[in-house]
């Protein structure tokens, strides 16, 4: 399975919304929806410009980059989102070279830099995780002097125990709240086998953003990375409770939310279609 974790045609016109459909449901959901352009990267690297533009014609407002697209310079990676009508609040880099990408980062005129994993090499016990939990203390530290806000990301690996303490734990025990905020991937949380909803309820003030894909029914969960892990499928089509997470989202005024979908069975803007209509029906509930 290519995940980003490993990893450091066109939109079907029955689900597009109109401009004026799209600006009416941003302003009753009170915070735009965006793409983690991960869902999309088979085709931002062909097609970079008609990508964004498709991903507009959806409805999406944000989009948060990774890892790949920094292969142009930070302002044209910028100009082209913005010239698609799209803006990038957020945006995703690796671990090995997380501080030298900060400059990028501002230069792109991002608000959020988030760190994407912490690597196998140390993610493989509690002291492993606290060292990385200092890394994220130094980074977040850094980063607000540039003006930038910290966050990391999780997938299911993080809540593996050790010695009755999991590796997602010693992160958020060991690092600064008033420095370092988490990026809740919903359905990496679920597929650790835990629940979204009560870690949302229990860390609701220190979640920067969100992101979003479903699970499929009747799967196992597991901690260990690869593709025995991977039972993606569009929100609202799975099992997690949506309500109850977008729900929280307004109650702790969350900023921003993303769609991504690891790996998806259609053409990817098909799925991103399915899940920004599914969406909207929840925010408009």
């Amino acid at each position: 399975m290519l995940t980003r974790r490993s990893f450091l045609g066109g939109a079907a016109a029955g689900l597009t919304v109109s401009a004026l459909e799209t600006t009416a449901f941003a302003k009753k959901a009170r915070r735009p929806l965006g793409v983690q352009l991960y869902t999309v990267r088979s085709l931002v690297q062909s097609d970079l410009p008609g990508t964004l533009a498709a991903i507009r014609k959806i409805g999406y407002q944000t989009v948060e980059t990774f890892v790949a697209e920094y292969k142009m310079p930070a302002k044209d990676l910028r100009q082209a989102i913005l010239d698609a009508g799209l803006t990038v609040p957020s945006a995703h880099f690796g671990y090995n070279d997380f501080e030298s990408r900060l400059d990028y980062a501002r230069e792109l005129g991002a608000e959020y830099v988030v760190c994407a994993s912490i690597p196998n090499t140390i993610a493989n016990s509690a002291d492993g995780y606290k060292r990385g939990a200092d890394q994220y203390n130094a980074w977040a530290a850094k980063a607000k002097s540039m003006g930038l806000k910290f966050g990391f990301h999780n997938h299911n690996a993080e809540f593996q125990e050790f010695s009755g303490i999991t590796g997602f734990d010693v992160l958020m025990n060991s690092t600064d709240p008033a420095l370092v905020q988490w990026q809740m991937d919903c359905y990496w949380v679920a597929q650790a086998g835990h629940d979204p909803v009560a870690l949302f309820r229990q860390y609701g003030e220190r979640i920067q953003s969100l992101h979003l894909k479903d699970r499929k029914p009747n799967v196992p969960t597991s901690v260990e990375p690869g593709p025995d892990a991977a039972h993606f499928t569009e929100v609202g089509t799975g099992t997690l409770d949506w309500p109850a997470i977008l729900h929280l989202a307004d109650k702790f005024h969350i900023p921003y939310m993303y769609v991504e979908q690891d790996q998806t069975e259609r053409p990817p803007l098909e799925s991103l279609e399915i899940s920004y209509a599914n969406l909207r029906k929840f925010l408009a509930a």
